[in-house]
């Protein structure tokens, strides 16, 4: 089991999340007020996550300093298994099968304007098998992926008045990516673009791209970049809000390791081995090329159905065919003549995904509030492209939660969010690649202490 160490100051622009999203790449809500009511969070306060759900929920709030600070758990099961020959019925289990992730947030009300600062993890995807499963067979050794995105994000909200908030925010962004990953020869060669102008002296047996780091919070490949969001919550009578928010595409460098944080291994003699002596072991720097996050487009509505409840519900369309058409990298060998390289292209091909999120909040008494939601989408990865190292296929999630105010100045909001089991079989190349069933089911929550003054 692999359990995230929880001793990061919670502040550290490194840090980002390597973990199993639910919505996509996506997690299924962003704090634990939101996250139990299916991910519910366009058009009521649901505290400082607002500013990674609609900006202009913050206007909702009280006067004065609120401080967030949480912790939040993935737990996912995560399946491969061979289902043709030569390994028909092997099965693997992923070993990455507990995250932890820091988030935070302040922001100060005053009169009209809101304000603050906050950093969350915004998703990613990933998986890792030892070497000993079928997986391994193609070298004997472990192969994994770990994707974490994160979130350093100034808000802005302003009630235009007593009926309309309007709001926004500056994000920076980074990602850091792990990836230890062997095929077939004859399959990396098929990826190779031609651009490449590094040409290897045969058709190797096995290939293996290679480049992570031991740091739950970092990973071998890194970039940083920018992207922002606005958003609206319009109280259309005392009992009904609605609300909605637009999240740009991210605008990412490059993600790159060091000149030498990388290696490219090619099997050319057939020996089962990779022997540097010979040239099948080189190291260099890799680079994934236009790594983005799709810009998404989230509506929804609140309703006040007696003092005691609120029903909310939101549809939120994510712009996955824009950024996941292909994964692209280019490896630059070291101590080569400038301009030597080689580009490989993954396919890719996501589908855009419509999410639609319900959730209901009681308050059984002044101080305990009781919430539950589910949320429902379509998996975007089509059967030829989904990756056992990349099993972003979970559908549909159920949630439960609740709050519990201590006094005027601190409360406590808790999320349980499961995801039933999802399945999907890729067909595999002839004599080449096996079929591959898939199946993803998480257990996941959240935790988030809140302290007003």
């Amino acid at each position: 089991m692999k359990l995230s160490k929880l001793a990061v100051a919670l502040m550290s622009v490194g840090f980002a999340t390597g973990a199993y999203a639910t919505n996509g790449m996506n997690m299924e809500g962003y704090g634990p007020i939101g996250a139990a009511m299916g991910g519910a969070s366009m058009a009521y306060d649901n505290g400082n996550a607002a500013m990674m759900n609609n900006p202009a929920t913050l206007g909702l709030a009280q006067d004065g300093n609120r401080l967030d600070l949480a912790i939040g758990f993935l737990g996912p099961d995560v399946k491969a298994v061979c289902a043709s020959a030569p390994c028909t019925g092997a099965s693997a289990t992923s070993g990455g099968d507990a995250y932890l992730m820091p988030a935070g947030g302040w922001t100060r009300k005053a009169g009209a304007l809101t304000y603050g600062v906050g950093m969350f993890a915004q998703g990613g995807m990933g998986a890792e098998y030892a070497g000993s499963t079928w997986i391994g067979m193609a070298d004997g050794m472990a192969q994994r992926s770990e994707l974490g995105v994160g979130r350093l994000i100034a808000p802005l909200s302003y009630n235009v008045n007593d009926k309309l908030s309007l709001g926004g925010s500056l994000d920076f962004v980074w990602a850091n990516l792990d990836i230890k990953m062997a095929m077939p020869g004859n399959v990396l060669m098929g990826l190779v673009e031609p651009t490449s102008t590094m040409a290897l002296p045969g058709v190797p047996t096995v290939g293996r791209i290679d480049f992570s780091d031991d740091n739950d919070y970092t990973g071998k490949a890194k970039g940083t970049g920018w992207a922002g969001k606005l958003g609206f919550v319009y109280k259309a009578s005392p009992m009904v809000s609605i609300g909605g928010t637009f999240h740009s595409k991210t605008s990412l460098d490059d993600l790159e390791t060091s000149s030498r944080g990388s290696t490219f291994m090619a099997d050319l003699t057939g020996d089962g081995a990779y022997t540097a002596a010979i040239g099948e072991v080189m190291p260099g720097r890799l680079t994934v090329r236009d790594f983005e996050w799709p810009e998404t487009f989230a509506f929804g509505v609140a309703i006040q159905a007696t003092p005691q409840t609120m029903l909310a519900m939101d549809i939120k369309h994510i712009g996955w065919a824009d950024v996941m058409e292909k994964f692209s990298m280019t490896f630059e060998p070291f101590g080569m003549p400038a301009g030597t390289k080689v580009d490989f292209a993954l396919p890719q091909n996501w589908d855009d995904q419509t999410v639609v999120q319900v959730g209901v909040a009681h308050k059984v008494s002044d101080v305990l509030t009781l919430r539950a939601g589910a949320s429902f989408a379509s998996n975007p990865i089509p059967d030829q492209t989904v990756n056992y190292l990349f099993p972003a296929i979970v559908e549909n999630h159920v949630s439960f939660g609740l709050g519990y105010v201590f006094n005027k100045d601190s409360e406590l909001n808790f999320a349980l969010t499961y995801a039933p089991e999802t399945n999907q079989t890729s067909p595999g190349m002839p004599m080449l690649t096996p079929d591959v069933e898939h199946s993803h089911s998480q257990t996941n929550w959240q935790v988030m202490y809140t302290r007003r003054f």
